[in-house]
């Protein structure tokens, strides 16, 4: 059985271009896709995945310049 916010997952109105998961109502980071067989996927939505994504940058570009 599913709940009200893995509903939102096969809503394609929570979908930006078709591929990116915005939904401010899902406090998850990762959320299964629509197709639960292919893998998961980031919620845009959510603020912590803006800091996660913005931390690996910087931790990219710090090993870049020390290497």
């Amino acid at each position: 059985m599913q709940n009200d916010i893995d509903r939102e997952i096969d809503n394609p109105d929570n979908y930006k271009l078709y591929i990116f998961y915005f939904n401010k109502k899902d406090k998850r980071i990762i959320v299964p896709k629509q197709d639960r067989n292919r893998g998961f996927t980031i919620n845009f939505g959510n603020f912590y995945t803006y800091l996660i994504l913005v931390s690996i940058f910087l931790i990219l570009l710090f090993f870049k310049k020390i290497l």
